[in-house]
């Protein structure tokens, strides 16, 4: 039996035992736990029943919305050991962790499509362009309110770059009441360091606040592996009348993460000896910049009519000055360093999003409506060392390597700069054809116009890109608990990074995709627990490949991905918590042939690199009376390969984390995360076929917080 035909097995008896489970034990009422939406105030459970925004700009919950979504709460991320932003995304299922420091750190993998030009992440609701494959912002979990995730193609609703998924990820916002303050103070392995704050509440009766501040540093886990980070949040709400309402936030980010590149590979095989080693040079620089600025306006003009604007401001400085590579030389019995490279980005992006909502009879049938346009223009300046010529070979011992210096015979200089429009036009619609069948429908066409200036030689570029995409959704509510759901979308994405397309890359057509999807939702036990299965079959076209006969490329390329996930979530006797999910994802490459030293090869049937076929999550927790909890989790991910030849890969991996809370007073909480429980070498990503990123080894960290 295959594996896809054994999930459907498997969600087919849970359909049908859980219910039954519920029926045998009656007297078992333990409500849900009441995941705070922030942490100094308390706010109703997010379950399938509550309204997202990620997928849909309607208001639906996810019983209502045709499409697999996810909703992680900001007490979800603290108590599961989440250091990051990704960290916390990748416990809902199909999402993986891929990033380097080349992309920022930030890159996942979703349905068999990878990095930030097809898995896009907003904040608030807002869209950063990414420029040269590369993302920043936001990764400090501090600030989080909760995240919401929409796997599969989302272009209508975000625009290109967005096939695999859609990660928002919601601040936290201000709120009406007593002004309540909780501080943090954490300090763990490897001198980990955390000061955190997050006040809010009222300053009168019409003006609210919210402010987080989170600060942390350490030493690293591999030799000069010092990291320091500081992210603030500040946003102003006044509410000018019962049905107007302005949100001023602005947030920052700088950010100097660990300067890792990843472990080499000593004649092809990892090696203990060397897991702690570092292989960068000692001036090497990895600092990013990021600030968002936002004024939100929410007027209700009638019992039927609103609006909703988002203007908004973004900024982002990148600087790398590194030593990337490092190859064993067998012959010396040593490495060889090089790709002395170092890059600079300079992006601005201002925007605008405006909607209006419509609620209203369609043929005598209950109706909403969303309709609104768009408008980005983002500059991207490009300034770097490329081509880099490294001044001859830097050969290093291994076990005991020099750091050395950054050594470049290319200076750097600016390069390239673009500036991109983007205009789009949008709506969407549910309409109540009966009791129980609803018809979810959206449409979006997107205008982009890239000029693109080329700083060494003076000569320009420009190239307008327009894409429309739709989807059609039916959902069947069985029950108010239970709906069955079935949708067709489409989605586009660029070759590459539509701000940073070179020349050559404008002059080809977005990539286009299909997805159908089935799937089926149901809360139970009275809200106690709820399960959701979805299938899906993806179809990616004009992929970029080589003509065997001129070598020039050519859009002709295909991908396809069928796969199937799976979640439940429990809340059981005596306080017993449980959260699982499950993914299996079949890729492949249908048509893609590859130019190697002038040779055609034809990767058919190979499957794109850092895609697993599988990986799972678990989160077990219990409560012991008030004062005590404890829970603990692993994260699986299956092996990936690195190439499109698939002749080189990593293996997979099977993490366990924990955490432990003691609320010692009233206002006092004392806790400790564990992750990497059993200590095992782990890859996480391949910056190259030859070096591995490994996650962390086995360390602590200990939290006191404060809430008054």
């Amino acid at each position: 039996m295959s594996r896809i035909n054994t999930l459907h097995t498997l969600a087919a008896c849970l359909a049908v035992s859980l219910p039954a489970l519920a029926e045998e034990h009656p007297g078992n009422v333990v409500a849900l736990p009441s995941t705070a939406v922030t942490d100094t105030r308390d706010a109703p459970a997010v379950d399938l029943a509550t309204p997202t925004q990620a997928g849909s700009r309607l208001g639906l919950s996810a019983l209502e919305t045709p499409a697999s979504t996810t909703s992680i709460t900001a007490e979800q991320i603290q108590q599961r050991s989440n250091l990051t932003v990704q960290d916390a995304v990748t416990r809902s299922p199909g999402i993986t962790f891929i990033g380097t420091p080349g992309d920022g750190g930030t890159a996942l993998s979703a349905r068999g499509f990878t990095g930030h030009g097809s898995v896009m992440t907003l904040f608030d609701g807002a869209r950063l362009y990414t420029g040269a494959g590369t993302q920043t912002f936001p990764v400090d979990p501090w600030m989080v309110e909760r995240i919401e995730v929409l796997r599969g193609p989302a272009s209508v609703l975000y625009g290109e770059g967005a096939t695999g998924a859609v990660v928002n990820v919601i601040p936290k916002k201000p709120f009406a009441g007593e002004v309540r303050n909780h501080l943090r103070l954490g300090y763990g392995s490897w001198d980990r360091q955390q000061l955190g704050l997050d006040s809010g509440g009222s300053l009168s009766e019409r003006l609210s606040y919210r402010l987080t501040l989170n600060q942390q540093q350490g030493n690293g886990y591999v030799a000069r592996g010092d990291s320091r980070n500081l992210a603030l949040s500040a946003a102003l709400r006044f509410d000018a009348s019962d049905d107007l309402s302005f949100t001023l936030a602005h947030e920052r980010g700088d950010a100097e993460p660990m300067n890792y590149f990843g472990t080499p590979l000593i004649d092809g095989h990892y090696r203990d000896s060397v897991r702690d080693k570092q292989y960068n040079v000692r001036n090497a620089v990895l600092r990013y910049h990021d600030e968002w600025t936002r004024l939100n306006t929410d007027w209700t003009l009638s019992d039927s009519v609103s609006a909703s604007n988002q203007l908004f401001y973004i900024k982002g400085r990148r600087h790398w000055r590194n030593a990337e590579n490092y190859n064993w030389d067998a012959d010396r019995g040593q490495l060889l360093r090089n790709g002395f490279l170092e890059i600079k980005h300079a992006q601005e992006q201002i925007g605008d999003r405006q909607s209006f909502t419509f609620d209203h009879a369609l043929f005598g049938l209950n109706s909403k409506t969303v309709v609104g346009a768009e408008y980005n223009k983002i500059r991207f300046k490009l300034t770097n060392n490329s081509p880099f010529n490294d001044i001859g070979g830097d050969y290093i011992d291994p076990w005991q390597p020099d750091p050395g210096w950054f050594d470049s015979a290319t200076a750097l200089q600016p390069r390239t700069l673009s500036t991109t429009h983007t205009v789009a036009l949008f709506a969407e619609n549910r309409t109540q054809l009966t009791e129980r069948l609803s018809l979810v429908t959206g449409v979006r066409r997107d205008q982009n116009h890239i000029d693109r200036d080329n700083l060494v030689d003076g000569t320009r570029s420009d190239r307008s890109l327009s894409g429309g995409n739709w989807r059609a959704g039916l959902v069947f509510a069985v029950s108010d608990d239970l709906s069955l759901y079935g949708q067709y979308s489409t989605s586009e994405d660029g070759v590459s990074n539509l701000i940073s397309l070179s020349p050559t890359q404008m002059s080809y057509d977005l990539t286009e995709s299909k997805q159908t999807e089935l799937g089926l939702k149901q809360r139970f036990w009275e809200g106690r627990g709820e399960w959701t299965l979805a299938a899906y079959h993806i179809v990616k076209k004009k992929l970029l490949v080589d003509d065997p006969i001129t070598h020039e490329k050519q859009q002709a390329g295909q991908q396809r991905s069928d796969g199937v996930e799976a979640s439940v979530e429990l809340a059981l006797a005596n306080q017993w918590q449980v959260s699982a999910n499950a993914a299996v994802v079949r890729a492949k490459y249908d048509d893609f042939d590859e130019m190697v030293d002038g040779v055609a090869m034809d990767r058919s049937g190979k499957r794109p690199d850092n895609v697993p076929r599988r990986s799972a999550n678990l989160w077990v927790s219990k409560g012991f009376g008030q004062a005590v909890d404890a829970g603990i989790g692993l994260r699986y991910v299956d092996a990936r390969f690195v190439d499109t030849a698939n002749s080189q890969g990593v293996p997979g991996y099977t993490v366990v984390d924990a955490d432990f809370g003691w609320q010692v007073l009233p206002d006092v909480r004392l806790g400790l995360q564990v992750n990497n429980l059993l200590n095992r070498d782990y890859v996480v990503a391949a910056y190259s076929g030859e070096q591995w990123l490994l996650g962390a080894p086995r360390s602590y960290f200990a939290t006191v917080d404060y809430r008054f």
